[in-house]
């Protein structure tokens, strides 16, 4: 049984594994990441009259930092960046503090974040934004994916015709591209944060703009040395003290001689001694490149942790790809680069990627489309602590309150829900939600119980041999205790969509949800609480990489967490949930979310309080 606690919300500070258990103090403060040793002293805070900087105390560790305040002054050591972030995150809305001493320092190096903007370009402004929130979450590098299918975003003076809008695709902001000097600008904005940007020339894939631009392919003799005059020239604008590391690509490509090229590539980076980031899975690379794990499969990323050489994380996930409520606590949950305890040897740490295959048109509302700001603070804590909340059997299934792996998740989620309400507000359209209970049936199979605001319908069926074919219908009930009669709201949404791929059920005919699926709250239908502006349409039963329907933007009516949210009666005492979902062809990403919210007199969504779950 789960209580959804109030606005206003007191954390608990935990601590790191075993290692400061030792202070068993509780404080009000909610710092994202979490700080392996935090003392407060006292409950009394003081104007924060002075800040000063340590000099003479010298970490090995680069990301170390130590922190203490005594009222009302601050003395940062080590770090000063990211002991600044965090002395930002306990500063109350006053700009009082309490006596304090913090001692931190990160698990891994290598804590990256990366946008798309090959694919749907994005101004300098943009990117600073994103800039700012890394380093208010202590990641430490900017993967700049500079150049996709629809174009070459990198000022080209030996070739202006990749700049020209001519060759690249049409609607995907062509003609526009980032100068040197704007590049420059965005590695000094980075690196005045704490960042080191990271670009990505994306070879010899993922590249039509450059076969339309040249009429031959970069893997070719001719490309190559088109890529030789590029890259030599990126390498002369842009210094290895700016840019030590160049991501070369190399995924989802076939070519006639993949060995040849990705050693003339590594040949290349030599020559203009930078380190090499490729994908994996990828053309085949030698051990002195950085591996860029990205496949998801079972099983496949601890096996390909293994190989020889060092290696980044990005098999937790992509941002995109994942319902935003669930893939935060798939994050949180998450076992950092495999390993249940940090060994830097050859995992770095990892990068969250942020991709948009489909066409944005407002690229202000990636970041809410995509669930980005809770995605980087549960990433940040889990790749700043390494390892994981404890064991679960599957990441996209969040466990019971009763488990370890379930308390230290809600407890993960007032903190969010504070950093919510005091720093973003409605930039974050997210609320706690992975502890509601569900009793959930597939078909005549036996019922399992499900936690979360959203079920991952695939993965439970996974997790428990539930064999389905095409079609199916999952049936969820959970009881809702409401402490007196009131009104409620509630995100109701199904079968999420990836932002990179237009498969998926579309919006609703009018008065009903997405693909017929239904809510009923004590035997009452929930229906929709607005008239569709668009019904029916982007039901695109197939995948549509490449195909004119990648060109249709994400609108807010068609992802629920950018929805009004529906209103529901509760009665005083018990009220039964029922959700169903059918399952109506190969493909679907079978999932439904049920999350009630609570909207405040400035518009801004919380938690909806004063209510408990227990399963049917």
């Amino acid at each position: 049984m789960f209580l959804i606690l109030l606005a206003g919300i007191s954390c608990t500070q935990g601590h790191r594994n075993d290692a400061s258990t030792q202070n068993g103090k509780e404080t009000d403060v909610c710092i994202i990441p979490e700080p392996i040793e935090f003392q407060q002293v006292g409950k009394k805070k003081h104007k924060l009259e002075k800040v000063e900087i340590d000099s003479k105390t010298v970490f090995s560790n680069p990301d170390e930092y130590r922190i203490i305040v005594k009222r009302g002054k601050a003395t940062l050591a080590g770090n000063a960046v990211w002991a600044q972030s965090t002395l930002n995150q306990l500063i109350d809305p006053d700009g009082k503090i309490a006596d304090c001493e913090i001692h931190d320092w990160a698990a891994y190096p290598f804590r990256g974040f990366m946008h798309d903007t090959g694919r749907n370009y994005q101004s300098v402004s943009l990117l600073k934004e994103t800039l700012d929130l890394m380093a208010f979450y202590k990641l430490n590098y900017f993967h700049w994916h500079l150049t996709d299918h629809p174009a070459w975003r990198i000022e080209c003076k030996a070739y202006p015709q990749l700049n020209d809008p001519q060759h690249q695709r049409q609607g995907r902001d062509e003609g526009k591209f980032y100068t040197y000097d704007e590049i420059r600008e965005v590695i000094a904005y980075a690196k005045e944060r704490g960042i080191t940007v990271v670009p990505e020339i994306d070879m010899p894939g993922h590249s039509t703009y450059f076969k339309d631009a040249f009429g031959f392919t970069m893997d070719s003799e001719e490309g190559r040395k088109v890529l030789e005059k590029c890259l030599d020239e990126f390498c002369a604008e842009i210094p290895k003290s700016d840019c030590p590391y160049l991501h070369i690509g190399s995924d989802e490509v076939w070519i006639a001689d993949p060995k040849g090229f990705m050693q003339w590539i590594e040949n290349l980076m030599d020559k203009h001694d930078r380190q090499a980031i490729a994908w994996d899975p990828g053309l085949p690379a030698s051990d002195k490149v950085v591996r860029q794990i990205w496949n998801e499969a079972a099983g496949s990323n601890a096996a390909a942790s293994e190989k020889a050489g060092k290696y980044l994380d990005s098999f937790v996930g992509y941002l995109n790809y994942y319902d935003p409520m669930l893939f935060t606590s798939r994050l949180f949950l998450h076992t950092a680069a495999a390993q249940i305890a940090p060994d830097t040897t050859k995992a770095l740490g990892g990068i969250l990627c942020l991709w948009n295959d489909v066409r944005v048109d407002k690229k202000e509302n990636i970041a809410l489309h995509n669930g980005m700001i809770n995605g980087i603070m549960a990433f940040a804590e889990r790749f700043w602590n390494g390892g994981n909340a404890g064991e679960v059997e599957n990441e996209n299934l969040p466990s019971g309150p009763l488990t370890e792996a379930g308390a230290r998740l809600a407890h993960f989620e007032e903190k969010m829900s504070y950093h919510r309400d005091r720093f973003h507000k409605n930039n974050m359209r997210w609320v706690a939600n992975s502890q509601i209970e569900w009793q959930v049936k597939v078909n005549d199979n036996e019922s399992f119980m499900a936690f979360g605001g959203v079920v991952d319908l695939d993965a439970f069926c996974q997790a428990h041999q539930i064999n389905v074919g095409d079609t199916a219908l999952a049936v969820a009930q959970t009881v809702i205790t409401a402490e007196r009669d009131m009104d409620i709201e509630a995100w109701i949404g199904f079968c999420t969509p990836a932002r990179s791929n237009r498969n998926g059920y579309g919006i609703g005919q009018q008065g009903q949800w997405e693909g017929g699926c239904q809510c009923f709250v004590n035997g009452k239908e929930i229906l929709p609480p607005t008239d569709w502006n668009e019904p029916g349409k982007y039901d695109y039963r197939f995948h549509t990489w490449g195909k004119p329907e990648e060109e249709e933007p994400f609108t807010d009516e068609q992802l629920y967490w950018m929805r009004q949210p529906a209103k529901i009666h509760l009665n005083k005492g018990e009220n039964r949930v029922e959700i169903k979902t059918p399952k109506t062809y190969k493909g679907l990403r079978w999932s439904f979310a049920f999350i009630p919210v609570k909207t405040q007199a400035d518009g801004t969504l919380t938690e909806a309080d004063g209510l408990l779950y227990r399963p049917l």
